[in-house]
């Protein structure tokens, strides 16, 4: 009798457990909906390059390491961060002048440090990008004169272990497309 009584115990308990669970999510449904580096929402603003032909140029200004070409300033954010800071709102006057000098496009590369899985560093370098263009549109530049691109961590400019050269590679370059 008892032996019975543990039988339809554990059957009931098996039909409760196995009635009551869920379906999972359908994640194909929503994929990439709000997803910053789905390649639907940034499209028309970004460029394709050839990663192997490029190459950095190295650089001072008032003691500030500068990645960028053409005369621009490269624009510096801090650990996950993607805001530009009020110490960095005079490089952003200082390229829209140069942006103004020139009928080219501008190609605004967004770069991180080595911190995070390559996805989160890839759509933080995005961000980046994404805040100095809209910078620039606050200061009267054309959109459509402007790319964003994301290298996220790939596009070092130092590699030792130290929070300087960190905070070298946590950075928004600019270029003209030539």
């Amino acid at each position: 009798m008892i032996q019975k009584s543990i039988i339809m115990v554990l059957t009931f308990t098996v039909i409760i457990i196995t009635g009551c669970s869920q379906k999972a999510p359908d994640l194909d449904a929503n994929a990439g909906s709000n997803n910053v580096s789905d390649a639907n929402q940034i499209a028309g603003e970004t460029v394709s390059i050839d990663e192997n032909a490029y190459g950095n140029e190295n650089g001072t200004n008032n003691g500030t390491f500068n990645s960028s070409s053409d005369g621009f300033e490269s624009i510096y954010f801090d650990f996950g961060d993607y805001s530009v800071s009020p110490s960095m709102e005079n490089k952003i006057v200082q390229n829209t002048n140069i942006v103004n000098k020139h009928n080219n496009q501008i190609k605004i590369e967004g770069n991180c440090d080595e911190f995070g899985t390559d996805e989160y560093n890839y759509a933080l370098g995005l961000k980046r990008a994404k805040a100095v263009k809209d910078s620039l549109i606050s200061e009267g530049i054309a959109s459509n004169r402007m790319v964003i691109i994301s290298y996220g961590e790939s596009n070092p400019v130092c590699s030792s272990p130290t929070d300087s050269c960190y905070a070298r590679n946590r950075r928004v370059d600019l270029r003209l497309v030539k």
